[in-house]
């Protein structure tokens, strides 16, 4: 039987529906360790205020980053040589074993020291994980979409990456409603970890049944294709691999302090109590998820290069106003319509980073040029933000976390001026 256009076109978005679906999941058990810590922080580390219990919860989430370069590496390689598919069920199949270790991690007071080990043990596992989920499932939606809708396809990467982080807020709003504070204190919170599990578990089954991408059957086809390892990486596309690094560094750390730390900061220093933080949070990224795909499909028009430079500019130029004024905001209104131009910003980024990257290089070690210079870059500069503000903010110095990210901004910005247009330059050849 002939298959028509619309048969192409039917198992194409069901293919991206479902690679989107299992990306979503994956950040939703990332997300969901920082949008509990508030509840379980205590559980792990009892000493001192809350600052500095979040602070050292904040250590132990960077530290999680660190593995993330090490699982873009191996599962880069191994996307590359076996498949996107491979790559992204072994992820999600790592992400649960993640996040069930956690919802039954004993607490502080039952195991002592043991506890926090066992917290750092399963976000090591998570961001192996994850480290090799972002260039998997970037590089599969890249390969997937046709060619004139690309940006706009690709960008529900961070539409499912926000999505993820929204579930995870959904969920704590929903449980700090139904439970209270007492029961989210004690037990609540592993509510969220055990959900993780089983929903990475759903993931793993979708991802089973997606179709291989045609870029990636076309390589394997070749007997003499190039094997995908970092030597060859670095070696053959230096300035593509160290240009993905420098896009990341301000773009992954202003979206770690807009969407990340921003339910801390509304909570731990603007005032609000920790439920009406997670409402404004879940509101605004809420909003997010749409203007997404509608600033992916404007790069498909006017190139990718304008977007990135429209964040470029506007974090370099009004994060620290956007952090100054929350400071003092009263208002969850006034405080939601600050934290929705920030999101609005860093949009320019988030829609269409995966994209940019993907078309920077060959089929044959795409998964791995995509991963390992971002997780590099989201290592250093996105796994810490949240640990640097957290620290700044409890030396007294906590303006100098908004300079910060405005300076990150600023570099990245020099590098989107001197870009090449990937849309025009794209090495994706199939349509």
């Amino acid at each position: 039987m002939v298959k028509t256009p619309n048969d192409h076109s039917s198992r194409r978005l069901r293919n991206i529906i479902g690679g989107s679906a299992g990306n979503l999941v994956e950040w939703f058990d990332w997300y969901v360790y920082s949008a509990f810590a508030l509840y379980f922080a205590h559980s792990f580390f009892p000493k001192g205020d809350q600052t500095a219990q979040l602070l050292q919860t904040a250590a132990i989430f960077a530290v999680g980053f660190l593995m993330r370069p090490v699982g873009a590496w191996l599962m880069g390689v191994y996307a590359d040589h076996k498949g996107r598919k491979a790559g992204l069920t072994l992820s999600v199949s790592l992400m649960c074993f993640g996040s069930l270790l956690i919802a039954v991690a004993p607490s502080y007071a039952q195991v002592g020291v043991l506890s926090p080990a066992i917290l750092l043990i399963a976000r090591l596992i998570q961001g192996l994980s994850l480290g090799g989920e972002y260039g998997s499932s970037a590089t599969y939606l890249s390969e997937i979409a046709d060619r004139a809708r690309r940006g706009f396809w690709s960008s529900f990467q961070y539409v499912t990456i926000i999505g993820g982080q929204l579930t995870a807020l959904a969920l704590l709003v929903f449980l700090q409603a139904t439970l209270g504070e007492e029961a989210m204190q004690a037990w609540g919170w592993r509510i969220g970890f055990g959900a993780g599990a089983l929903l990475a578990i759903v993931a793993f089954i979708i991802r089973r049944r997606l179709d291989e991408t045609l870029s990636y059957e076309n390589v394997a086809a070749k007997a003499d294709r190039r094997r995908s390892t970092v030597g060859n990486l670095f070696r053959d596309h230096p300035r593509e691999a160290f240009l993905v690094m420098a896009l990341t560094a301000g773009g992954t750390a202003a979206f770690y302090a807009y969407t990340i730390y921003m339910q801390k900061f509304l909570a731990n220093t603007s005032g609000f109590d920790r439920a009406t933080a997670s409402r404004i949070m879940t509101v605004a990224l809420t909003v997010m998820l749409f203007i997404g795909p509608i600033a992916g499909r404007i790069s498909d028009r006017v190139g990718r290069r304008p977007m990135m430079i429209f964040f470029g500019v506007g974090a370099t130029l009004f994060t620290y106003p956007i952090f100054a004024t929350l400071e003092h905001a009263h208002s969850a209104i006034a405080a939601f319509a600050l934290v929705m131009a920030s999101l609005v910003i860093v949009t320019g980024y988030t829609s269409i980073n995966a994209i940019i990257k993907a078309e920077m290089f060959p089929a044959d070690i795409r998964a791995l040029g995509v991963a390992l210079p971002f997780a590099i870059a989201n290592a250093i500069f996105g796994g810490t933000a949240e640990y640097v503000a957290l620290y700044l903010k409890n030396i007294g110095h906590e303006r100098w976390f908004y300079i910060y990210i405005s300076l990150l901004a600023a570099c990245s910005l020099v590098a989107y001026v001197r870009m090449r247009e990937t849309k025009t330059t794209s090495l994706i050849e199939e349509d």
